[in-house]
């Protein structure tokens, strides 16, 4: 399908750029900075983008492409890193900044833009600037720093700021003036175009007799997933393995398992609890934790499917965020976290790869569900990690601390669906710490864990803020927790946005 290409220079927000396109009804795909133009020559892009990016484009080793070739193919737009590529290249000047503009900022426009203020609030990251741009560019926007924020030549639109974020405001407007007014491209994705692509693109991969391994965690992506190569493949064909690590929510192992054989799933229930909690006994670092859950996920499904079957590939439900926050892009991205699911576990069981989600967002594939026919309370239950509770446990895990979380965890969720605050909320749970208080339960001291309570709002967890309960909420939730549950007596309420942390704690 014809659309655009996002050559990645190492932001971790480039996958932002291609969200934000399809939100407007554009198809796109991320490459390598190092993709060759004849494979975009092929592809015959309505525009290209190039993304922003940690490096300096005047320091050795920092990466580099050709733009002029680029210019030849389509409209190029350039996003911060990508503003300071085609000035470098084109003859203009880049230097380091006097003084770096990261966070909130202004732009003034000299130049109008369909949609787009005078002055406009934009989020900016960057410690170079454009000192001279180059011969038939003109400088349409300078920052509130009165360095240049925006050129504009023959064919190319640059900023120095990132318009794919929900902080710069009508950053949409400005995607849509670079795709639909300078591009000229129709609006025409939406999810059933997404849904025809990935069933096509996994019968091109997974071909016509091998079969699928389907680890299923029992969140909306792995759900997903399965449902989606099932459509796909067949039912047959797509064998599907949901593991009791032990780690789940309270009674969640078997009611998600009647779920899955009401959707029509070849699902297989394993119940390996003891093993990985065994596994994980004397461990407290996050890191550790989710790669030995990893491990012991893939020796599970080792012994866990019939290997006289022509299973050939094992299918999981990454998602897009589990990927840059786990593998460090090009120009040197930050590595936040690993996830079990991302990286490493074909190799040690011999089966290729299908990530069918990788590129999407939780929001696109919970779209796609739509469009393959899943129920509502499958789609719309809160993310869920891989690794489960041994996440929320912080520090060792055992099943002491596992009851206690399960226990409070119940009371936290039916209270906000009682109160229609569920759906409301992008993520919610709790998270037991490694920290022991005194207390006074019934005229006697107590000397109990604490436990932290985590509500975010979000559109595709790339970014998040705290949910702003009424105090009388949280009130009467600490107090039926600290009453129902043993082993707590300290409740607190984490107000931390994303960034600067994490949505999970671990």
């Amino acid at each position: 399908m014809r659309g655009f290409v996002i050559l990645d220079f190492g932001s971790q927000f480039t996958q932002l750029i291609a969200r934000r396109l399809r939100e407007l009804g554009f198809y796109s795909e991320i490459h390598s900075f190092e993709y060759p133009t004849d494979e975009i020559r092929k592809k015959n892009p309505y525009g290209i983008i190039l993304s922003g990016g940690p490096n300096s484009v005047y320091e050795k080793g920092s990466p580099q492409r050709d733009v002029a070739e680029l210019r030849n193919i389509s409209p190029v737009m350039g996003v911060c890193y990508g503003m300071q590529l085609l000035t470098h290249q084109l003859g203009g000047k880049v230097t380091k900044a006097e003084h770096r503009e990261y966070g909130l900022n202004y732009v003034t426009w000299s130049s109008p833009i369909p949609g787009v203020p005078q002055k406009q609030k934009v989020w900016m990251s960057h410690g170079d600037v454009v000192e001279k741009v180059p011969e038939g560019f003109s400088i349409i926007g300078m920052s509130d720093g009165n360095h240049p924020a925006a050129m504009q030549g023959p064919d190319v639109l640059a900023v120095q700021f990132h318009p794919e974020v929900a902080h710069t405001e009508h950053g949409l407007d400005l995607l849509k003036h670079f795709a639909s007014g300078m591009c000229k491209a129709p609006s025409d994705w939406d999810a059933p175009h997404i849904k025809d692509i990935l069933i096509k693109e996994a019968q091109e991969k997974v071909g016509p007799t091998d079969h699928v391994l389907v680890g299923l965690s029992g969140g909306v992506d792995s759900t997903v997933v399965a449902t989606l190569l099932t459509k796909a493949l067949g039912p047959e064909r797509v064998h599907c393995v949901f593991v009791d690590n032990g780690l789940l929510r309270k009674n969640e192992f078997e009611s998600v398992l009647e779920s899955y054989h009401r959707i029509g799933l070849n699902v297989k229930g394993v119940d390996a609890s003891e093993e990985f909690l065994s596994q994980l006994k004397g461990k407290e670092d996050p890191e550790d934790k989710r790669k030995t859950i990893g491990r012991v996920f893939i020796e599970v499904f080792d012994k866990s499917y019939d290997h006289s079957l022509p299973i050939k590939w094992l299918a999981q439900g990454t998602l897009y965020p589990d990927v840059i926050e786990s593998v460090s892009s090009v120009g040197g991205s930050v590595t936040i976290k690993s996830h079990h699911n991302v990286g490493g576990l074909p190799e040690k069981m011999k089966l290729g790869l299908v990530e069918p989600v990788r590129e999407l967002f939780k929001d696109e594939v919970r779209a796609l569900g739509v469009q393959l026919g899943l129920p509502s309370e499958m789609l719309w239950r809160h993310p869920f990690p891989g690794p489960g509770l041994a996440i929320r446990v912080l520090g060792e895990v055992t099943k002491e601390k596992l009851k206690i979380l399960q226990d409070a965890d119940e009371v936290y969720i039916s209270e906000l669906r009682r109160r229609g605050l569920y759906e409301k909320i992008w993520q919610a749970f709790c998270v037991l710490l490694p920290v022991k208080t005194v207390g006074v339960q019934g005229d006697s001291r107590t000397y109990d864990h604490v436990l932290a309570l985590r509500a975010v709002t979000s559109s595709d967890g790339m970014t998040a803020d705290w949910y702003p309960f009424e105090f009388q909420f949280l009130r009467e939730v600490s107090n039926l927790i600290t009453n129902k549950v043993k082993g707590v007596n300290r409740v607190v309420y984490d107000v931390t946005s994303k960034p600067p942390g994490t949505i999970e704690w671990e």
